[in-house]
């Protein structure tokens, strides 16, 4: 099975494990982590890069995943220069739509189950219950083997690290005892220096600067 994509990732990581709901996030803080992680993996993928002023692709060569192809395409025919923040309120835009293919492409990858339940035949939820949970608990240990450790981790899992922190999901996802415990740790790994590992000084710099640009996106456009 190939390796989850971050909206993926971050999809699996929001799911309560014993409801099989997804954790109780503001929609629009939804909608720019699938954005961030969009861009997050376009960046890991060498097909775009940025600063703080422009955000630019490198390699328009599709990466063959349909949830990241679309996005690519977007930005290489955009013929303006825009920021990070403005890409990432753009492709925020989009945010639900990605979210949905990203639960989809788990349901048919069996690592998820949709389901729709119903209360006195009025209010609609959905729930998500997990069938092979191997990849869920992969993501959750492996980062939280990063965070309770002094291990090196590998660019995807700086990436979602610092994805989940700039829109404070580690506060809805760790106790108050984990968060106090690993709050020093997700700092170092948002610092962490990867020359010499899989990760380039360039993408080190372009996941910071995308989580910047999350943690601004909300402010208004000029």
């Amino acid at each position: 099975m190939s390796k989850l994509n971050l909206a993926e990732d971050i999809i699996l990581l929001l799911l309560d494990d014993d409801t099989g709901k997804m954790e109780d996030v503001h929609a629009n803080v939804t909608e720019m982590l699938m954005a961030g992680a969009v861009l997050m993996d376009l960046g890991l993928k060498g097909r775009i890069d940025c600063d703080l002023e422009r955000l630019f692709v490198v390699d328009a060569t599709p990466t063959g995943d349909a949830i990241l192809d679309g996005p690519l395409k977007q930005i290489e025919t955009e013929t303006e220069s825009l920021s990070p923040k403005t890409w990432i309120q753009r492709i925020a835009e989009q945010g639900m739509q990605i979210r949905d293919a990203a639960i989809e492409r788990l349901e048919q990858r069996n690592i998820i189950k949709v389901q729709d339940t119903r209360f006195l035949w009025v209010f609609g939820s959905r729930r998500y219950p997990v069938i092979d949970d191997r990849e869920e608990r992969e993501a959750k240990l492996r980062l939280m083997d990063v965070l309770l450790s002094d291990k090196i981790p590998d660019p995807h899992d700086v990436a979602l690290i610092c994805l989940a922190d700039s829109a404070s999901v580690f506060e809805v996802i760790l106790s108050e005892r984990e968060l106090r415990h690993a709050g020093e740790r997700i700092e170092q790994v948002r610092k962490l220096d990867l020359i010499g590992q899989a990760m380039s000084d360039q993408i080190r710099k372009f996941v910071y600067d995308i989580t910047m640009a999350i943690a601004h996106a909300q402010q208004p456009l000029y």
